[in-house]
């Protein structure tokens, strides 16, 4: 891999698509396994440059509209201010809601332009994702109306209100020349952004509400000594759901793609121990296993109960430092949705709460105030439980399942030209993503990126069966165009993180509204996360056309021993439901009941 120039796999541009589509797959899989997505690093220096800007340019806005903290170099006068935090988290809220953080750039695959976000959210008769249409009053419709894009137009005027208006002096902080923000505006913004999730959650999960609202609800509304620890519960919450969400068969899968993918890791020896018998065989090794549940879950789950509980300086500051290495490597891996301003955030927020506020100094559990401690605990439990026991009902991201790799996916598939009617019927301002690769590299080499994406999911265990269902429900994989659905939704809405709720019969309906569809031309197959409590999984089939058209059960642990290309055959699975009349096309041969 070059600065300017691609790591290609080992085919003619011109003949790949006339390759079988499993045999595609493994090609590409295989070359993932050893050098990612394989795109030039410029583009990993596009994201370093952005994080710089994030940096430099939200603290130096912090420091010049917050009157009382020092000179600019002076960091370490005030590091210790709690209106910095505030602002910092409001800084990274606002680059969030704006499109500029997670879910940009070519590695989310946005290229022109490189950003969907606000420009989805300002403009009229896109599409919006409501959670409870036929439950909630005002919220039915599946188009952005004026008074949606006025609501999100406020919501960034309020965000920028609270970031550059000067700290307020308050009893809760008396001798504090800096002040902190003032409570008002960031009560409006939990109000505004909540009005929005009702109306369209792809904004109100773009602002990472489960990372930030919390907290934005503490410094407003608690005393100095509940708000800095109810923060403390909150991201050791975080790190904790997500090390618990790593049990299982996903996450090893996860971690090996991941690291092939990581720019500065060049040694293609160690990429190929990642995996069992590279290439002949590239499920998880044992690298993989230990990297991901001693250098990840284990991780997760002992440091942040360190950093709670300790009242030692040093075991403080050592288990600072490895949370500030947990987080600097995930950055530099540059995952696929690239959330990397939210783990700078987190380098800089674990370093200010738990460093500048010791458990030793009045700020540990029992000094919070015992009926707000409570309510803490269970308001921050709440939807990681559920979520974790019904995934069905709840988002990855508030179920705190982050890098898990047990999340609701999809694979759309669209036979013969159909998917440019998503260009020509759909009101958005990306075009699809083949068509943007297709205007910088031409149509060959767009075409093998695109399918690339589709050979990154199979390396996940629940993209082993998405391709399962494409193998039982199309007539041939050859007559469709299969994509991925994360990248798909993500030009029809404007945003996505890895979340397959997102794209699920409510977004595919309002597609199926505007493209009209005929049977068989759009078939989207959907599994759901893993339940913590079940060895199983639920997938469905969707036809755009007819709706739900199957419903069925699999085993992780079957389809986490498969191949990715799925040498034997389908996923064996167990049909609960079919459509009445409904024939599938292809392969039914492993169906197990």
């Amino acid at each position: 891999m070059g600065i300017k120039t691609a790591d290609m796999p080992p085919v003619d541009p011109a003949e790949f698509g006339s390759l079988p589509f499993m045999e595609r797959m493994k090609l590409l899989a295989i070359h993932w396994g050893e050098y990612g997505f394989g795109g030039p690093k410029q583009i990993h220096l596009l994201y370093v440059f952005k994080l710089i800007f994030y940096v430099l340019v939200g603290y130096t806005i912090v420091w010049a509209t917050t009157p009382g903290l020092g000179g600019w170099a002076e960091v370490g006068n005030f590091w210790g201010e709690p209106i910095l935090y505030q602002k910092l988290m409001v800084w990274t809220i606002l680059f969030e809601i704006l499109g500029l953080g997670a879910s940009s750039g070519p590695l989310a695959f946005k290229f022109s332009p490189m950003i969907g976000g606000s420009l989805y959210w300002t403009r009229r008769n896109t599409l919006r994702v409501p959670p409870w249409p036929g439950k909630v009053p005002f919220t039915e419709g599946d188009h952005r109306t004026t008074w949606d894009v006025t609501l999100y137009v406020v919501i960034v005027a309020n965000l920028v209100y609270a970031l550059v208006a000067p700290g307020v002096s308050t009893d809760r902080l008396p001798g504090s020349e800096a002040g902190m923000i003032a409570a008002w505006p960031l009560l409006t913004f939990l109000v505004l952004i909540v009005a929005m999730g009702l109306r369209d959650k792809v904004v109100f999960l773009a602002s990472r509400p489960e990372q930030y609202l919390p907290i934005i609800f503490f410094f407003a509304a608690f005393n100095l000594v509940d708000m800095i620890v109810a923060a403390k519960i909150a991201m050791v919450i975080i790190w904790m759901g997500a090390g618990v969400s790593k049990f299982g068969h996903n996450f090893t899968s996860v971690v090996a793609p991941m690291v092939s993918n990581t720019p500065w890791i060049t040694s293609t020896r160690f990429k190929r121990s990642l995996y069992r018998d590279w290439p002949r065989d590239i499920r998880p090794s044992k690298v993989s296993s230990s990297l991901a549940h001693i250098g990840g879950t284990t991780v997760e789950l002992v440091l942040p109960l360190v950093l709670l509980f300790s009242t030692n300086r040093t075991l403080t500051l050592l288990a600072i430092i490895g949370m500030i290495l947990f987080h600097a490597f995930i950055t530099s891996t540059f995952p696929l949705a690239v959330p990397l301003e939210w783990n700078v955030f987190f380098i800089f927020a674990l370093s200010f709460l738990f460093w500048e506020f010791p458990a030793q100094s009045g700020f540990g559990i029992g000094d919070m105030t015992p009926g707000i401690l409570v309510g803490v605990l269970v308001a921050l439990l709440f939807f990681p439980v559920l979520g974790n026991l019904r995934p069905d009902l709840v988002s990855f991201l508030p179920s705190m399942r982050q890098y898990a790799g047990n999340w609701a996916s999809a694979t759309w598939a669209f036979r013969g030209d159909a998917e440019e009617k998503l260009n020509t019927h759909i009101t958005k301002y990306n075009s699809n993503q083949v068509d943007q690769l297709t205007a910088a590299f031409g149509p060959e080499v767009a075409e093998i990126f695109m399918q690339k994406a589709v050979a990154w999911r199979t390396m996940h265990v629940q993209g082993r069966m998405l391709i399962s269902m494409m193998m039982k429900h199309l007539d041939s994989l050859e007559n469709y165009t299969i994509r991925e659905g994360e990248f798909t939704c993500s030009t029809l809405v404007g945003w996505q993180f890895g979340d397959g709720h997102l794209h699920d019969e409510r977004l595919i309906s309002a597609v199926q509204k505007r493209c009209n569809f005929e049977p068989g031309e759009l078939v989207v197959t959907f599994t759901e996360s893993q339940a913590i409590n079940r060895d199983y999984v639920e997938y469905r089939v969707i036809d755009a056309a007819l709706g739900v058209v199957e419903r069925g059960t699999y085993l992780a642990k079957v389809a986490a021993e498969e191949h990715p290309w799925l040498p034997n055959g389908p996923i064996p699975h167990t049909v609960t439901w079919t459509l009445e009349g409904y024939v599938p096309q292809g392969d039914v041969s492993t169906v197990t009941a």
